[in-house]
């Protein structure tokens, strides 16, 4: 089964557009779903993450907040299957 990644966003957030970048290099490397999701649109979510964003959730475990690192978000992945 791939791992599920999900982005927990914001718009004009660029540490959130860093991280797109990182997934989307990523991608090349690994077989993984991906959803994004903009914290903005759930109050529960603004609740939850508040300022941390951006967050990233691999297989609904957070796995990374505010900087993400292309080797570390491989690893995360493969010990993730």
């Amino acid at each position: 089964m791939k791992p599920q990644v999900t982005l927990y966003t914001r718009d004009r957030c660029c540490l959130c557009d860093d991280a797109k970048q990182v997934i989307a290099a990523a991608h090349p490397h690994a077989d993984f779903d991906y959803a994004e999701i903009d914290v903005d649109s759930n109050p529960d979510l603004v609740r939850l993450y508040g300022h941390e964003v951006p967050v990233i959730t691999i297989n609904r475990r957070k796995a990374f907040k505010y900087r993400v690192d292309l080797n570390e978000f491989l690893k995360k992945l493969a010990a993730s299957t």
